[in-house]
């Protein structure tokens, strides 16, 4: 009897403990951030520019730049403050030499690869696109032998209709032409929105698909990002939804001039949620 009554002791402790740590009601884990969003403080100071954003309570970064240091120097700097790096963000030119971006995502500890954007001139069309597919194909095997995940960040440029080539946008051309086994996507909230598309029902239509989220908002006017909660994008709404999804990492994304004073206050508002 004594022996069970320890054990559901020790039970209620380690939940108990386990609900201290959670970051908020909807988000298990405080929000990584992308290394885009502190540019220019990181292009300054990397040391300090990390210990900025632990301070702020963000262990998780998104890297897309390493700032002129090797990956070893980065990985040492972040294992230094037990900080990570769960993304490694390249362009699609790079993808051609797999091998190196597997080696520094690997040294930067990374479990995903993506990359921003499809190569082109005007718009894309759906010679780029079935292009594209099949790369991504490739380029999402190579990864996955390697214990990689490869993943997609949306533009707007994929948001339009597919016209006499596909009944949908070529976003979903993309998704559904792609392998599922090879090929996940990230998704730029925002860059779904501003072309005229709804993030919630794509969150629906292909939840087992996205594996990373970009949070991001901007007033209905247009303009420089805002902190979370002030813009037009519900978050609550968005993050109820993809909690029944397959995202694995939500990191804040914010390319305005005031990162500093907002991005705490997103932190904030997500907590809140």
């Amino acid at each position: 009897m004594k022996k069970i009554l320890f054990c559901l002791m020790l039970c209620s402790i380690l939940g108990q403990s386990s609900f201290a740590q959670r970051f908020g009601k909807l988000l298990k884990e405080a929000p990584g951030v992308v290394s885009y969003t502190f540019r220019d403080a990181f292009s300054q100071d990397v040391p300090g520019t990390l210990d900025m954003i632990k301070a702020m309570g963000i262990t998780n970064i998104e890297f897309s730049s390493l700032f002129k240091l090797s990956a070893e120097r980065m990985r040492a700097l972040l294992d230094e403050r037990g900080m990570r790096c769960s993304t490694y963000g390249v362009g699609y030119e790079a993808m051609n030499n797999t091998e190196n971006v597997i080696k520094t995502a690997k040294i930067l500890g990374a479990e995903f690869v993506r990359i921003p954007s499809i190569p082109h001139k005007d718009a894309i069309d759906s010679n780029i696109i079935k292009k594209a597919v099949v790369d991504f194909n490739v380029f999402g095997k190579k990864l996955k032998e390697s214990g990689l995940s490869f993943c997609y960040h949306n533009h707007g440029p994929e948001f339009v209709p597919g016209g006499a080539f596909f009944k949908e946008s070529l976003f979903d051309y993309l998704v559904q032409k792609t392998d599922p086994k090879y090929v996940s996507f990230e998704m730029d909230v925002l860059w779904v929105l501003v072309p005229g598309y709804n993030p919630i029902e794509y969150l629906n239509k292909y939840p087992k698909r996205f594996k990373l989220m970009h949070l991001k908002d901007r007033p209905k006017s247009g303009g420089e990002n805002v902190a979370l909660g002030t813009g037009q994008i519900d978050m609550n709404d968005l993050l109820k939804t993809a909690k029944k999804t397959a995202v694995r990492y939500f990191y804040i994304e914010d390319e305005s001039k005031g990162v500093k004073q907002q991005v705490p206050k997103s932190l904030a508002h997500l907590k809140s949620l």
